[in-house]
């Protein structure tokens, strides 16, 4: 399924934007958005196909499908040891507008909420855009423990909320149980809402393993709301669909009214929805053999990336992006992307702080989910042009 054949690039040009295939100069290959190069899983195309030839595509209930909400509910009982209920799930216009929405429900302006630093871009922007200021707390590029009790010296009145980002993209670190328990313990002792980002959680390498903070006990669920999405695990961004999943009702309320999902001015795909749980009744073993290739292709890139002059990459745990320092290059992030765009012919992500805030200067971003001969080629291209700097 994950063979060099399987990635259709003449579609891939037309169809995969956001800085992908479709937006870069002919002749570049792109390693920019964390987006998949393979098709979905052909149950998914099916379902849509037999939801489609009937021709109804009439307004969903506004809180969701109800065969949507009982198969998130039952993915986080079954995979993520979390106990949700289908009426305190819902579905989103994706994982990024769930981020906002969650933000809009629990934040008013003046406010403050903690992230991660680096971290993808979604959070600062949803805090800031509800009038509400972030502020960052330096995670390390290693894999070392995280002693989250010193995230408690930025906690003042005005703090609100923690974002928790995990695995954490960019750096593809995998928290653990340990980690996660300080932070809900601080959530509880400062009656924070912690917004779980887990639209990375299927993505974890061997030997690590993924634990949801919603997992470990009723006092954290209680101030946790978990966000996630399909795009990363099933290729399905396109469909704009993810879901959020609350464990009480005030919350559960105070979401809803957020999410403009009560009138017909907002809400979720009903085409997304039945991808979504298409997903995640029938496509276990497509995702298992996508892991698979995955860890192949991270092997090879943190390899390669290591090899190449002036870089030096730790393997990510999760995420399917690799998180490489270009300090010893002697140039900049910026300059190291144009460089690579202009010589090596290969489109990545320079660790700006509009991308990943102020703890990504010296790092570009490359993501892995293709096939093995596009990375191999990209790479080599890669290590070439750095090799002559």
């Amino acid at each position: 399924m994950f063979d060099d054949s399987t990635v259709n690039v003449d579609i891939l040009k037309e169809r995969a934007y956001n800085l992908r295939w479709a937006t870069v100069p002919e002749g570049v290959i792109p390693l920019t958005a964390a987006d998949p190069d393979f098709p979905s899983a052909p149950q998914i195309a099916d379902a849509l196909t037999r939801f489609i030839k009937d021709r109804y595509l009439c307004y969903a209930p506004p809180e969701g499908l109800p065969q949507f909400k009982e198969s998130v509910a039952q993915f986080f009982h079954n995979k993520r040891n979390v106990p949700a209920k289908p009426e305190f799930t819902f579905p989103v216009d994706s994982a990024a507008f769930g981020i906002y929405v969650i933000c809009k429900a629990f934040l008013e302006k003046g406010d403050e909420a903690i992230i991660f630093n680096p971290v993808d871009f979604l959070f600062k922007y949803s805090i800031e855009t509800v009038g509400a200021n972030a502020i960052p707390y330096g995670i390390p590029s290693g894999q070392e423990f995280v002693d989250f009790w010193e995230l408690e010296t930025l906690i003042t009145p005005k703090t609100k909320m923690i974002c928790l980002c995990n695995p954490l993209n960019p750096t593809g670190k995998v928290f653990t149980p340990a980690e996660l328990k300080i932070l809900g313990e601080i959530a509880i002792k400062h009656n924070l809402v912690i917004l779980s980002d887990e639209i990375w959680s299927d993505i974890v390498y061997q030997p690590y393993t993924y634990t949801s903070i919603a997992s470990l006990d009723e006092s954290i669920r209680q101030h946790t709301v978990i966000v996630t999405g399909y795009s990363k695990s099933y290729g399905l961004a396109g469909l704009r669909i993810g879901s959020v999943v609350a464990f009480n009702q005030t919350h559960a309320n105070k979401i809803f009214q957020a999410s403009l999902h009560q009138s017909t001015v907002h809400g979720a795909n009903v085409l997304g929805q039945i991808a979504a749980t298409t997903a995640l009744n029938e496509c276990g073993s497509w995702l298992e053999a996508f892991i698979q290739h995955l860890q192949q292709m991270r092997d090879m890139c943190v390899s390669e990336l290591n090899a190449s002059k002036g870089v030096s990459c730790i393997a990510p745990q999760g995420c399917y992006v690799a998180f490489a320092d270009i300090t010893g290059t002697g140039k900049t992030s910026a300059e190291i992307q144009s460089y690579l765009l202009e010589t090596a012919k290969v489109a990545v992500v320079p660790g700006l702080p509009q991308w990943f805030g102020t703890g990504a200067d010296g790092y570009i971003r490359l993501s892995f989910a293709t096939s093995q001969g596009i990375l191999s080629n990209a790479l080599n291209n890669i290590k070439t042009a750095l090799n002559y700097l």
